[in-house]
């Protein structure tokens, strides 16, 4: 039987010459997830061998790594602003520039009292956002809606995994609150123009739903609806959270600039690009 020792430079070997980035980290990853401990504990069990079992997974993830498969979808699990989120092709890997909205979200959340607020996470994919936010802020009732059936089927996998008490509804943007308003909306919708799908790159072109990136010949297409379709749905001084593309600051300002909106602000990820656009309604 193999070492750990013996196995991961064997896997980094394996996944660098077939030209995967971060090939170490990528081995260190899969096989922490293989043998269900933590990557750092790797190297405190460095002595410890593979059964024969382990090591026929670890051959199977191998082999979907090297056909481009992300990591997130393999392991099917990712941590998420304290929550342990199911992934799978059915719904979007969670980014980190995703984290960071939730966080400035959160902020701008509690600076009002919640009680009794209602908070919509629309495009919600596996539901990330709105059971981060619920994590943060219990007081607050959440609704994740998405178009995609088998994207809330996730979603509700989700709520269920981390013991939240959010509402689940499947269906086109806005269309499953008619008749309802809310006090805070937060989405990531698609933003992707038609050009850049083409230029994205393969492991998210060929394994993520392209549902959930496409947004038309300027990646605009949501924004416009939203900057339509939103303002009947929203209370008085009700707060909008957006996340946008690295180069759509000023496109998105240009859509939702005039009344009823106010408050447009931009603010910038980690690398420095716009990404994030928080407004209000009067």
């Amino acid at each position: 039987m193999k070492t750990i020792a013996e196995i991961l430079p064997l896997a980094t070997s394996y996944l660098a010459e077939r030209k995967i980035d971060r090939a170490r980290r990528s081995a260190e990853e899969l096989l922490a997830f293989v043998l269900g401990v933590k990557r750092l504990d790797l190297y405190l069990q460095y002595d410890r061998p593979l059964i024969e079992t382990e090591m026929e997974k670890m051959r199977a993830c191998l082999v979907r790594r090297i056909k481009g498969e992300p990591i997130e979808y393999i392991m099917g699990e990712i941590d998420f602003y304290g929550c342990r989120i199911e992934v799978g092709r059915d719904v979007l890997i969670p980014r980190q520039e995703t984290e960071i909205f939730v966080d400035l979200a959160v902020k701008g959340i509690r600076q009002q009292p919640l009680e009794g607020r209602v908070l919509w996470d629309l495009c919600s994919g596996s539901g990330c956002i709105g059971l981060g936010i619920k994590r943060a802020c219990p007081e607050l009732r959440v609704v994740l809606s998405d178009l995609s059936p088998r994207a809330m089927a996730v979603a509700e996998k989700n709520k269920i995994k981390n013991h939240l008490d959010v509402e689940c509804r499947v269906g086109d943007l806005l269309q499953p609150f008619l008749n309802e308003k809310a006090d805070f909306v937060i989405c990531n919708p698609p933003y992707v123009s038609t050009k850049e799908y083409e230029e994205i790159d393969s492991s998210v072109r060929d394994f993520e739903p392209s549902m959930a990136l496409l947004a038309g010949k300027r990646g605009a297409d949501f924004y416009e609806k939203l900057s339509r379709e939103l303002p009947s749905f929203l209370n008085p001084q009700a707060r909008v959270f957006l996340e946008i593309g690295h180069a759509q600051g000023l496109l998105v300002q240009e859509i939702f600039n005039g009344p009823p909106w106010r408050h447009l602000r931009l603010e910038k990820d980690w690398a420095g690009h716009d990404r994030f656009f928080f407004l209000e309604i009067e």
